[in-house]
């Protein structure tokens, strides 16, 4: 956004994670981005990017198959939640985790327990591993041709899937909305084996195994807030 670059201008060298949808006009359709992209430490290069993305897409209808591959572009759509760093070595917040006792996911944990014990919002941007266990994600088909008025319309029109660890996963969550309308929570995830999707939780609480890294961030920015809002498919 040029506004971010205004205020907060990408460094050479900086780091731009997060879970988004894709620009659909680039790959011919709707689909989950998984953006991992870094700034180029000498813009004199004249390639100012390092693109690592991967995005995962429905690749048959009828036998609704899905399949995660490399993203090329530094270009997102529709919506997304990034988290933008310098790039650089430092300090950071591992989290360990194994068997799931309750029903709230990995990354609701954390958040409500910064809710719990922080009065001011707390922005946390980083990235988790599922080395163990199985997850459930769901993958965006085509853009829908009626109007999703509800929750209920939203499932209907997603594809749920189970996915096989290893998971990598990019992950933006704030602990209270400062009165941004804030998606609260957003985590994708990519594999090299061909999984990948947004994160809902995991599905094998007595094996599952999460490895974390994370950082806070200094500043909350809203791109585009919109005048009229709702809370449906905030999941």
């Amino acid at each position: 956004s040029s506004g971010i670059n205004a205020e907060w201008p990408l460094r050479p060298g900086a780091a731009v994670i997060g879970p988004s949808a894709v620009a659909s006009k680039l790959v011919g359709g709707n689909a989950e981005l998984i953006n991992n992209v870094r700034t180029s430490p000498d813009p004199s290069s004249g390639d100012h990017r390092t693109v690592k993305s991967y995005y995962s897409r429905i690749t048959d209808y009828e036998k609704v198959t899905y399949r995660c591959e490399p993203y090329p572009h530094h270009v997102l759509g529709l919506l997304g939640n990034l988290y933008l760093s310098r790039g650089a070595p430092g300090p950071v917040i591992k989290v360990t985790a194994s068997v799931r006792t309750g029903t709230d996911n990995f990354v609701t944990c954390l958040n409500r327990g910064l809710g719990r014990d922080f009065e001011e919002p707390v922005g946390v941007g980083g990235v988790f591993k599922v080395t163990k266990g199985k997850v459930k994600g769901h993958v965006m088909p085509h853009f829908s041709c009626t109007p999703l008025e509800s929750d209920e319309d939203v499932e209907k029109w997603l594809k749920f899937f189970e996915m096989n660890a290893p998971l990598v996963h990019t992950s933006v969550f704030v602990s209270k909305d400062p009165g941004l309308d804030l998606r609260l929570e957003h985590s994708h995830f990519f594999s090299y084996h061909g999984d990948g999707g947004h994160y809902h939780g995991d599905t094998t609480p007595g094996e599952v195994e999460y490895v974390g890294y994370f950082n806070l961030a200094e500043v909350i920015y809203r791109i585009d807030q919109p005048t009229i809002t709702h809370l449906i498919g905030r999941d």
